[in-house]
């Protein structure tokens, strides 16, 4: 059942969560001030980090996968949720914030980035200066 599956608080995320903290960095979560709801916030650095599961937000990896039921049901949530994704990237560079992509297949499947490598490369990238990047398995 789709009521069933968690839009926040997801195993991904908290393993960002935890870790990032373990590191010494502190955050908002779930701000819905900001465009697309960010999972993490950083508000004295102006930098936001998503946790994507890659079937809900259409990554191009071995994790997304159309469904063969319901196809025009999920053809259009799928289409919208990334539409909607464009929107909020472009609503939040153009507010000053930095954004981060966590993609699940970077955290599980057969894809997934060696244990700790995601936060890490989180971390780096909270102390540059790069407005946008992604972190996806593989």
């Amino acid at each position: 059942m789709m009521q069933a599956i968690r839009g926040k608080d997801t195993q991904p995320e908290l393993a960002i969560r935890s870790g990032l903290h373990a590191l010494g960095y502190r955050f908002r979560v779930h701000r819905r001030s900001l465009p697309g709801t960010p999972d993490l916030v950083f508000p004295g650095r102006r930098a936001v980090i998503f946790v994507n599961g890659c079937f809900w937000h259409r990554h191009d990896c071995h994790l997304f996968k159309w469904p063969k039921t319901r196809r025009e049901f999920w053809r259009k949530k799928i289409t919208t949720n990334a539409r909607n994704d464009a929107k909020h990237l472009g609503a939040l560079h153009e507010d000053g914030w930095r954004v981060l992509v966590i993609w699940e297949c970077a955290l599980k499947g057969k894809t997934r980035l060696p244990e700790g490598e995601p936060v890490v490369r989180a971390a780096r990238w909270l102390e540059g200066k790069h407005r946008f990047r992604e972190i996806w398995g593989g």
